[in-house]
């Protein structure tokens, strides 16, 4: 064949690459001359008035060059000698930096400048952005309701309020304080005017200074960044290249790009070796590429557009604070593979382990020749969230065709094999009533904080039980963003092509325009279908039974209600709490799969609904649609 006779032309070539290589005489730098990087972020840290030395990640604006710090983390010094910074538009007083923990104490500055115990100011609702800040564990929030009518608080509901700063309007109101979910905080937000959510840590609610004190003090962060160790190990110092907008090791000779290479003899030989092994390797593998692209010029392309299409969303998105990884750290974390938790029509999923003792859960993605569009929409959206009921990326692998994602471990698995009746009744499959409610609430809150809760909306569109996963407490966490789409949150309709989901969970209007606008109605509509699934302990919709099974779950349950007929769902004993749970679960899920997506409620309302009493939840229409019965 004709490739046969390139190899005696291309042997020469080589042999001259090889001889001008190692004749070139190598650059060297001048002896003392010290990188102008390390040498100004090796300074003396600076700092705000008498405060605490500022270093990597932070760096003071005006003060420090922006290359010794992190994207994100730029700092500026108040009148008072204080650092402060800048978060979601909102500026925050900072304490205390523990560079160990990564944790800083900060406190908006509303409340900071405020008189001290005299009033409560008003201030906007505080929310941290997921990345590269979140809330650190243990905080909590309080609501406080600005505009109170004292009188009738006091008259109804016996509530002591504090004073309130010049609000304008509100010169003379006064300001409630109510922990987070009271259950009287929908009847006392009727005679205030304004709510505002603040985290905080614990305080004294006996105390009545402990929440002014508590709102002074502020409240933990959590901070997210590039790993610094293994560079400040090697004698370097933490920094980042604007210009390649990527992490850099700042050393003595030269930025490196994850450690300093240290050894001035090992130097002497290895530079000629890794120019050799360049050269000849680049020689090989422009062969390997011209033979390929010859022989396979179809998959050729498509690998490439691949490739650039997630190359070219990872360099849009900047620096990610997951990490990336390399196929052999891949191999290394799951033990070549060896224990598998799941597979789907995405792959498979291995249990793994991290160097510091972490355990994960590796999604090792099919190798396909599509756009990489299914592991673009996991790492875009799910890098984008901090909540307690979304599953945490810790990092992922893109090299060459090799894709994988990596999770949190999440022991008890999906929420699937504990609610339908197939699996064996053992006692680890059978959940208690309490326990599937608050899955249930969980689960809603996680969705509310997709479609309302980030900078975008995102919408998930494919939540089911097999999508839910339980840590070793039964807290649920969503997973799967596959199939999801990010949106501007306020784009109310989407559009899509095709469609997307799981059937018996897809929403009409996913299906059919004729029904509606898609929408996050559409999410609510699968939440609503699973809800019912997780009470009823079977399928909506389950083909696999006689024919008694193949009645619609949900006309059969809106039959039920209707008659106030004891609805004997899960064969797990109930009581009178349990009954009421089971009924609002099952009203709520009624309403979330009305065919008119206007009919449906928000992921909020959801959440309002599941934690108010069922004495004021109205039976939604029937829903029309069913699925037909098999010909005999």
């Amino acid at each position: 064949m004709k490739t046969k006779n390139l190899f005696p032309t291309i042997f020469p070539l080589l042999n001259l690459c090889i001889f001008l290589i190692l004749s070139s005489p190598l650059p060297r730098k001048p002896q003392g001359v010290v990188d102008p990087y390390f040498q100004v972020c090796s300074a003396e840290p600076e700092n705000c008035g008498d405060g605490q030395p500022i270093k990597y990640p932070f760096h003071i604006r005006s003060k420090q060059n922006r290359s010794c710090g992190y994207p994100g983390f730029e700092l500026s010094c108040n009148n008072n000698g204080q650092p402060k910074i800048n978060i979601q538009s909102d500026d925050y007083i900072i304490h205390n930096i523990s560079y160990e923990t990564e944790i800083l104490r900060v406190s908006n500055s509303y409340f900071w400048n405020s008189t001290t115990g005299a009033c409560i100011p008003l201030t906007q609702n505080i929310s941290l952005p997921g990345a590269p800040f979140e809330l650190a564990p243990f905080q909590t929030h309080v609501n406080l309701l600005y505009g109170c009518n004292t009188s009738t608080l006091e008259s109804t509901l016996r509530f002591s309020a504090y004073p309130g700063c010049d609000h304008g309007e509100n010169k003379n109101s006064s300001v409630l304080v109510l922990p987070k979910n009271d259950p009287k905080l929908r009847n006392v937000s009727k005679a205030c005017t304004t709510r505002v959510v603040a985290p905080v840590e614990p305080y004294e609610r006996e105390n009545r200074d402990g929440i002014e004190r508590a709102l002074r003090n502020g409240f933990l962060v959590k901070w997210k960044a590039s790993e610094c160790s293994i560079c400040q190990e090697s004698g370097g110092l933490c920094g980042f290249n604007y210009s390649e907008w990527h992490f850099k090791c700042l050393c003595p000779d030269r930025p490196h790009a994850w450690h300093c290479i240290s050894g001035e003899n090992k130097q002497k030989w290895v530079i000629p070796l890794v120019v050799l092994s360049i050269g000849i390797g680049a020689v090989i593998v422009v062969i390997i590429i011209y033979c390929l692209r010859r022989k396979f010029p179809y998959l050729w392309k498509k690998e490439s557009v691949s490739h650039q299409n997630i190359e070219e969303f990872l360099r849009r998105v900047g620096p990610l604070v997951i990490r990336r990884y390399i196929y052999s750290d891949i191999k290394k974390m799951t033990n070549l593979f060896k224990e598998k938790l799941g597979q789907g029509g995405y792959g498979s999923v291995y249990k793994g382990k991290l160097l510091d003792g972490c355990l994960v859960a590796v999604k090792v993605l099919k190798e396909s020749r599509e756009n990489g569009e299914e592991f673009i929409n996991e790492v875009a959206s799910i890098s984008r969230t901090s909540h307690v009921n979304i599953v945490t990326l810790m990092g992922f692998c893109f090299e060459g065709s090799k894709r994988a994602l990596v999770y949190e471990f999440m022991p008890n698995g999906s929420l699937e094999k504990f609610i339908y009746k197939k699996y064996p009744s053992k006692a680890d499959h059978q959940l208690e009533w309490k326990t599937l409610y608050k899955i249930s609430v969980g689960i809603a809150r996680g969705l509310e904080y997709l479609h309302k809760g980030c900078n975008a909306r995102i919408l998930h569109f494919d939540i089911k039980p097999h999508n839910i996963l339980l840590d070793k407490n039964y807290h649920p966490k969503i997973s799967d963003f596959g199939l999801a789409k990010i949106c501007s949150r306020d784009e109310s309709i989407i559009s899509m092509l095709g469609t997307r989901g799981t059937v018996g969970y897809i929403a009409p209007e996913v299906f059919s325009r004729n029904f509606g606008g898609i929408s996050h109605k559409s999410d609510v509509y699968s939440y609503g279908m699973m809800v019912l699934e997780i009470v009823g302990g079977r399928k909506n919709i389950d083909i696999e039974g006689d024919r008694t099974s193949e009645t619609y779950f949900p006309h059969w349950i809106y039959k039920r209600l209707e008659l106030d007929e004891e609805l004997s769902l899960q064969s797990l004993v109930m009581n009178e709490e349990d009954r009421e749970s089971a009924k609002k679960m099952l009203i709520v899920g009624l309403w979330c799969i009305q065919i008119d997506p206007s009919n449906r409620p928000t992921m909020g309302g959801v959440v309002d609904m599941l934690e108010g009493s069922s004495e004021y939840l109205e039976i939604p229409p029937k829903p029309f649609l069913s699925f037909p019965s098999r010909s005999s």
